[in-house]
């Protein structure tokens, strides 16, 4: 796959200036040059291969030769949400999922939750996002929403049909699904009884990975991996 470079403007065929980090990466990291082919996404769904025309230390100059449109997307959407594990993990946990093809994340609020991600954060989550999708070759952006709380998360209106729940304590088994899902993973603490009953009161479907109690990020991206 050619060198992926995210530009956060529109692109189409014709001359852009990239600047900012993504220029001091493709110019004095990687030292491309005038003539050398990149390929450039902004999270539209497409690519635009370019051709370097004059790269400097603050702005590469470049023109987009072609708008191509690989199929690299899954065919229904999952959305994860997740109460957020500490430090480095909460990396991790994003950039997986991210590169399984999760199409939305929700570090959720619970009552248990030990991490609560300020705005600040959350932008180092988003890219985290853009890293990832730069290395695995997506070029629609997993979307990373603010952090809600788990009363308000089910409130939600817009939530697929199928909507599961990780927990403990339940035999029932996680399975592929065939359509869009939202799967919700709990702190390490697990799941206040009241929380996991207003989950199944409001139509979801409480799951279990197997007898082990799992970090909130091997959970999350193992349930991930199974039901795309």
């Amino acid at each position: 796959m050619a060198d992926r470079f995210f530009h956060p403007g529109p692109l189409a065929v014709g001359e852009v200036a990239l600047t900012g980090p993504e220029a001091h990466h493709l110019a004095a990291v990687r030292r491309f040059a005038p003539g050398d082919r990149v390929v450039l996404f902004n999270g539209d769904g497409h690519e635009y291969p370019a051709d370097v025309l004059a790269a400097g230390k603050k702005q590469v100059v470049l023109t987009v030769v072609a708008v191509e449109s690989p199929a690299r997307e899954r065919p229904f959407s999952l959305e994860v949400a997740a109460a957020m594990p500490k430090g480095d993990r909460g990396d991790y946990l994003v950039e997986k999922l991210t590169e399984l093809g999760v199409t939305r994340f929700t570090p959720l609020e619970t009552a248990r939750t030990v991490v609560v991600p300020k705005d600040a954060r959350l932008d180092n989550l988003r890219h985290a996002v853009v890293e990832a999708s730069k290395q695995c070759g997506r070029n629609v952006l997993m979307r990373v929403d603010p952090v809600t709380k788990w009363a308000a998360f089910l409130a939600r209106t817009d939530l697929p049909t199928i909507r599961l729940i990780l927990a403990t304590g339940t035999t029932a088994p996680l399975l592929a699904v065939g359509g869009g899902a939202v799967l919700a993973v709990g702190p390490e603490g697990g799941w206040e009884p009241a929380e996991l009953g207003a989950a199944v009161a409001a139509g979801w479907s409480a799951v279990s990975l197997g007898p082990r109690i799992l970090r909130v990020e091997t959970a999350a991206v193992a349930a991930a991996a199974r039901l795309l």
